[in-house]
């Protein structure tokens, strides 16, 4: 075998393995009994923001339905489930203390414009790029830690996770 070839299967070799862990690194799913929290993102906030959004999917592969009914995060002082609506023709977003009902053998969704965590008080900028912690609890399931890839300030949650 010629050296060549040696070096040839070392780059495939290693275009395999980077292809690998690029993909881990991407896709970034949680689990708490049944269910699945697909994508955990927030959006990069520029510097003196004080407060973000996190977004992801809460998918229910269970027989009784669950409820998130708090979250938090270390980099906020404070974390709420928000709702946004149309009232009157104006958008409005309100808190809800009761959290969001999971039903069972379907899905939940958070979303710019719709459901939402919201971090208050930011204790530091989010980075694009950057992964932080955060919990969700569940009324069944549970807490679970997470952690919400922080993307661009103006992703709308379409990237490597569009296929959830």
């Amino acid at each position: 075998m010629s050296i060549f070839h040696l070096t040839r299967r070392t780059i495939i070799a290693a275009a395999i393995a980077t292809a690998a862990l690029a993909g881990a690194a991407v896709a970034h799913d949680f689990k708490a009994g049944p269910l699945q929290i697909d994508h955990p993102w927030s959006r990069a906030t520029p510097g003196g923001a004080t407060v973000a959004g996190g977004y992801l999917v809460v998918k229910n592969t269970g027989t009784a339905p669950d409820r998130l009914v708090a979250a938090t995060a270390p980099f906020a002082g404070r974390v709420e489930i928000h709702e946004m609506s149309m009232k009157d023709g104006v958008m409005v977003m309100r808190p809800l203390p009761d959290g969001l009902a999971i039903p069972a053998g379907g899905s939940l969704e958070l979303k710019p414009g719709g459901y939402h965590i919201m971090f208050l008080d930011l204790k530091a900028p989010l980075k694009e790029g950057t992964l932080v912690d955060g919990t969700l609890t569940f009324e069944k399931a549970g807490t679970v830690p997470v952690q919400f890839k922080v993307e661009g300030m103006g992703a709308q949650g379409g990237g490597a996770h569009s296929s959830h």
